[in-house]
C-alpha cells in the first residue's frame, strides 16, 4: 500500500533528516518505525502525509506518486489517512463528542450519519461513558482514546500515531497499545513512530530501525535492541 522508493529528505541549511530509505508496507499491516531523537521518525509520517515532498526518490500510494497531488486534492488524499500525535490535539471547548464528530463535519458528512457513528467508536475506544466529557474533565489515557476516536471516524486505510504514549503512564501507555492492535486487528494499517522500549516490545510486530536517516534492520517480529 505505502512505498518508499530511495527517499532522501534534506531540511535547510542540509541537514538530512533521510537518507536513501526505500521499504513497503502492506495493507493492513502493523509497523513499528524506531529511533533515537532525530532518527527520521516523523519525517517518514509527514512524508506519507504529504505535508513533506522528499528531496529525492519517491513515495507511492496505493500505486500513485503522492508528490505529484495536485494542492487541491489534498484534502481528499489525506481522508485515506488518521494521524495520533503526543499532545492529543483535542478542541478544548468542545465535549468528547463534538471533538470526534468534528472530523466528519468537515467532511460534509449529514447529522443523522454523525449521530449514528460517534457513539459507536467512542464504544469501541471506551469513551460512550464520558461522551460529553470536555477534555480538561479527562485523564490523559482518555484524551487519547478520543483522539484515537476522532482519527478513525472516517474509516482510514491507514492510522499514523507518532509517539501516542510519550505523555502517558505505564498503565495507559499498555491500553492505548492494546487499542491500536484492536484497530489493526479490524483492518486499518498501523504505522508507530516511538522510541520507547516498552511499547516496542508489546506490540511485537514489525520494527524498522532507524538511525540518523538510514534504515539500519527491517525485522518481521522486532523487539528493542536499541
Amino acid at each position: 500500500m505505502i512505498y518508499f522508493d530511495q527517499v532522501t529528505k534534506i531540511f535547510p541549511p542540509g541537514c538530512k533528516a533521510l537518507d536513501n530509505v526505500s521499504f513497503t508496507i502492506s495493507e493492513g499491516e502493523f509497523v513499528s518505525i524506531v529511533g533515537k531523537s532525530g532518527a527520521g521518525k516523523t519525517t517518514i509520517l509527514r512524508l506519507i502525509i504529504r505535508e513533506e515532498k522528499p528531496t529525492s526518490g519517491h513515495i507511492y500510494f496505493e500505486g500513485m506518486d503522492i508528490s505529484k497531488i495536485r494542492k487541491s486534492r489534498l484534502p481528499y488524499y489525506r481522508r485515506k489517512i488518521g494521524i495520533v500525535y503526543q499532545d492529543y490535539k483535542l478542541l478544548p471547548h468542545r465535549t468528547v463528542f463534538e471533538n470526534v464528530a468534528f472530523a466528519l463535519e468537515i467532511l460534509g458528512r449529514p447529522g443523522k450519519e454523525i449521530k449514528e457513528l460517534v457513539p459507536k467508536v467512542l464504544a469501541l475506544v471506551g469513551m460512550e461513558e464520558k461522551m460529553w466529557n470536555f477534555p480538561h474533565q479527562l485523564s490523559g489515557g482518555e484524551q487519547q482514546r478520543t483522539a484515537i476516536a476522532r482519527a478513525i471516524i472516517s474509516q482510514p486505510k491507514v492510522l499514523l500515531a507518532d509517539e501516542p504514549t510519550g505523555n502517558l503512564d505505564p498503565y495507559n501507555t499498555k491500553e492505548i497499545i492494546d487499542l491500536l492492535l484492536k484497530i489493526n486487528q479490524l483492518g486499518t494499517a498501523v504505522i508507530l513512530a516511538t522510541h520507547n522500549r516498552d511499547v516496542v516490545n508489546l506490540v511485537k510486530k514489525r520494527v524498522i530501525w532507524l538511525e540518523k536517516g538510514k534504515i539500519l534492520k527491517d525485522d518481521s517480529t522486532g523487539t528493542f535492541q536499541l
